[in-house]
């Protein structure tokens, strides 16, 4: 099916479904995806653009099912996506631009990035409490275009930076927060997935698949945020990523 047997192609849409469900909740998905990519023997560069494409059908079904939390908060958005789309763009440019032996050598350090971002979350929830009413912080506009490049560059935790980067700079409580982290990130997958889809090396049997998967779990984890356990989460996301460190590493 797709280039893939039945049971590999049943291990990705089951991989884009943790993906989706994770992304919505936390953020970290590709730290999932994209070592199952790998896996399947895709090089970095193609398992990356088609990790992307597939992922953003589970961004679009997260934000919607956090659509209570967003109410309100249009001005926010509408200053904010500016960034998002923008840095999407640099940071998918960047990426065609270098040889694929120099995103190969970056790739580790991405991942090793993302697990410490997932591993101090915590500490920036904590932080986002103790905004007074009404913050917002002056350097938020060119922190969101940041994680716009890192998030169509790569986007392992890209939802994790986000929700520091907009838990410090908005005067939001969590939930909400997740909420514009949401759709943030579905905009820099989007802005990203444009352009893989006109210049790079897709494989579009996987990016159906993951799209597949997540979709799916952008609906769960939109439903079970508020119960799931986020310590346990955030230990499984971090175990991914440090074998997918390792492989990558030992390759």
């Amino acid at each position: 099916m797709l280039g893939f047997t039945a049971g590999e192609a049943l291990l990705v849409v089951l991989a884009g479904f943790a993906a989706g469900t994770i992304n919505t909740v936390v953020g970290s998905g590709s730290l999932i995806t994209f070592p199952t990519l790998l896996a399947m023997g895709l090089p970095p560069v193609t398992a990356n653009v088609s990790n992307t494409i597939g992922l953003v059908p589970g961004s679009a079904s997260g934000a919607y099912g956090y659509r209570r939390e967003l109410r309100g908060l249009r001005p926010v958005l509408t200053r904010l996506l500016s960034a998002t789309g923008l840095g999407a763009l640099l940071g998918a440019t960047l990426l065609l631009a270098f040889p694929e032996r120099v995103f190969e050598a970056v790739v580790p350090w991405l991942v090793g990035i993302a697990v410490v971002l997932v591993l101090v979350q915590p500490w920036l929830g904590r932080r986002a409490a103790t905004r007074p009413p009404n913050h917002t912080a002056w350097w938020l506009w060119p922190a969101v275009l940041v994680t716009g490049v890192y998030g169509a560059y790569f986007g392992a935790a890209q939802g994790v930076l986000l929700v520091g980067v907009l838990g410090l700079g908005l005067a939001l409580g969590l939930q909400q927060v997740n909420a514009v982290k949401n759709v943030l990130a579905g905009v820099a997958n989007l802005v990203g997935a444009v352009v893989f889809a006109l210049a790079a090396p897709v494989d579009w049997g996987a990016a159906l698949l993951v799209a597949v998967g997540s979709v799916l779990g952008g609906v769960v984890g939109a439903k079970v945020a508020r119960r799931m356990p986020t310590p346990v989460l955030r230990g499984v996301v971090v175990a991914v990523g440090v074998v997918a460190l390792v492989l990558l590493l030992t390759e």
